[in-house]
């Protein structure tokens, strides 16, 4: 049985192997000890990526912002807010050395129930799922991250198309 799933190619989810130039990377961010960077400073240990000081031949991921916006979706019988939406969106920017930086951006969104009359555990239920959203758009990084050399050749070949084109 074993023997079958490994000549099947399976792998446990998450568990995808970085390109080898990944093995450590630097880390920089628009806020280094909030729960963004933290979040990402965890999830790049549990990859294997070692955590290193930016030098010019480091490969680097830059956070470059994170903005939260509200969506209202439904409003009470009195026209207050019933339910709205929240959209995290991620800014970052990869960086490997001897090639041009890739600007991404990620972005998660998720239903959130106002009940004006429970104000207190609104504010912890609103952190929580905030932080769970932070935890989804570091998984997406992770995932493009996976894929930066697929990510770095595409942009080249679509700069190498336009230069052609001039």
């Amino acid at each position: 049985m074993t023997l079958f799933i490994s000549a099947c190619g399976f792998q446990l989810r998450d568990t995808s192997l970085l390109p080898p130039e990944l093995d450590h990377v630097s880390l920089s961010s628009f806020d280094i000890y909030g729960p963004l960077s933290r979040i990402m400073r965890n999830q790049m240990s549990l990859y294997g990526i070692e955590h290193v000081p930016p030098t010019a031949d480091t490969p680097n991921l830059h956070l470059s912002s994170e903005i939260i916006e509200e969506r209202t979706l439904s409003l009470y019988q009195n026209s207050r807010r019933a339910e709205y939406e929240l959209t995290m969106e991620v800014s970052y920017t990869i960086s490997l050395p001897g090639k041009a930086p890739l600007f991404l951006t990620t972005q998660v969104n998720r239903n959130f129930l106002d009940n004006p009359q429970t104000a207190l555990a609104k504010s912890v239920e609103r952190e929580l799922v905030e932080n769970e959203m932070r935890e989804q758009a570091v998984s997406q990084i992770m995932r493009q991250l996976a894929r930066v050399n697929r990510l770095f050749e595409t942009t080249e070949n679509d700069a190498d198309a336009t230069d052609t084109q001039s």
